[in-house]
């Protein structure tokens, strides 16, 4: 089968701490993709301290070849218990997704994981084996496309207790809510935004205990080439646009120059709108068969800003809107996050002199910056870049 694992997280401090009890890793692996949170024991430097802890072991073992089995026995092994409360230092859960469709769950003193498919809430077996004197929850399982995992600490089913809620959201209220709005989130980020944000609000802005969501969601592979500055050479520009349109996906124009060449080895026109909804974002082009065409270097820069506001820790799910906004940036930055998870694009070298600055290096453009820069923002958000040079 094939697909693509979208993993994000929020995380709520616990009101008057700098640093979050709660901590997250992500392993991307040749054939398999590992999520571990850890709730570290107390708030504040020393619960971050041992979260960090248990997920670098984790996370550490497993990128350099352990089982599962045996980093899940090193912590429990590793990890002490406190003398006055009987209580782990840290709790954690694991979830092992392999490229096969695969998947296990190791749950240890964490709330439930939440497992959604089609919206609905299911159950797998889960087996009990004690490693270490610690219970752990073990799952064994197949997924499918679309299925959805929420990983929470309990901040999360302990949030309002106290104030807006007696006995806190509990973890049936959070999988009710869950099943009513999952379903149209397309992606993990949103998702974890959503419930993350329900938190704040049910602690009045004031968290009680450090609070984290982690989203899960197996996601069909979706590809987006895009193209953007013409060859060094004009005599590739035949080849290049070959190149492109070749394969399924969306199709993205960037630059002006891009555009013509484009429109010249295809023979289609260019329609240029005369509309600005962002007046710091030039308008958009269309060329049949083309999904997107924008201008170059400040559409990229402005894109560049809305995703690297999306894959901030502290987003917020209002945040969220500015990528149904219809400026170029706006849409090119919409393809990318919800309608990407392989990236193909396509660099022409040569060099445009209104795109250079005196403080970079001759051969380096800020064209040349901004792909580059949008490269790594996207590789950290778990996608498939490809680049090739002409």
């Amino acid at each position: 089968m094939s697909f693509f694992i979208d993993v994000a997280y929020e995380s709520l401090n616990k009101y008057g701490e700098e640093l979050c009890g709660d901590k997250v890793e992500v392993v991307r692996g040749d054939d398999c993709v590992v999520v571990v949170m850890a709730d570290g024991l107390g708030s504040g430097v020393k619960a971050n301290i041992l979260a960090t802890l248990t997920t670098k072991i984790i996370g550490t073992m497993l990128e350099r070849g352990a089982h599962i089995d045996e980093a899940v026995e090193t912590i429990a092994h590793t990890l002490p218990v406190c003398n006055v409360r009987k209580l782990a230092y840290s709790t954690f859960s694991i979830l092992q997704v392999f490229n096969s469709g695969e998947a296990r769950l190791f749950e240890f003193d964490n709330p439930p994981v939440f497992f959604l498919r089609e919206g609905k809430l299911i159950s797998v077996p889960t087996r009990c084996r004690t490693i270490n004197g610690r219970m752990i929850k073990e799952s064994s399982f197949d997924v499918s496309l679309g299925d959805t995992f929420v990983m929470v600490s309990d901040g999360v089913i302990h949030a309002g207790v106290g104030a807006t809620l007696n006995f806190g959201w509990k973890w049936e209220n959070v999988a009710d809510y869950l099943e009513r709005n999952v379903k149209r989130e397309t992606t993990a980020k949103a998702i974890a935004a959503l419930l993350i944000t329900v938190c704040d609000s049910l602690y009045m802005g004031m968290p009680g205990d450090d609070t984290t969501v982690v989203a899960v969601r197996i996601q069909p592979v979706k590809e987006v080439s895009l193209f953007a500055g013409p060859p060094i050479s004009k005599s590739d520009d035949e080849k290049v646009v070959e190149e492109f349109m070749k394969g399924n996906g969306i199709k993205v124009v960037c630059g002006g120059t891009t555009a013509q060449i484009v429109s010249r080895v295809l023979g289609r026109e260019i329609n240029t709108s005369l509309e600005y909804h962002d007046p710091l974002v030039p308008p958009t082009a269309k060329i049949d068969g083309i999904d997107l065409v924008t201008e170059g270097v400040l559409t990229l820069s402005r894109t560049i800003e809305i995703i690297r506001c999306y894959a901030s820790d502290k987003v917020r799910y209002k945040d969220l809107k500015i990528l149904r906004g219809q400026d170029g940036a706006a849409k090119l930055a919409h393809i990318l996050i919800e309608n990407c998870t392989h990236l193909r694009m396509f660099i022409g070298r040569a060099m445009n002199p209104a795109h250079q600055n005196p403080n970079f290096p001759v051969n380096l453009s800020i064209k040349f910056k901004l792909l580059g820069e949008l490269a790594e923002l996207m590789r950290s958000l778990g996608k498939t870049v490809e680049q090739y040079y002409y």
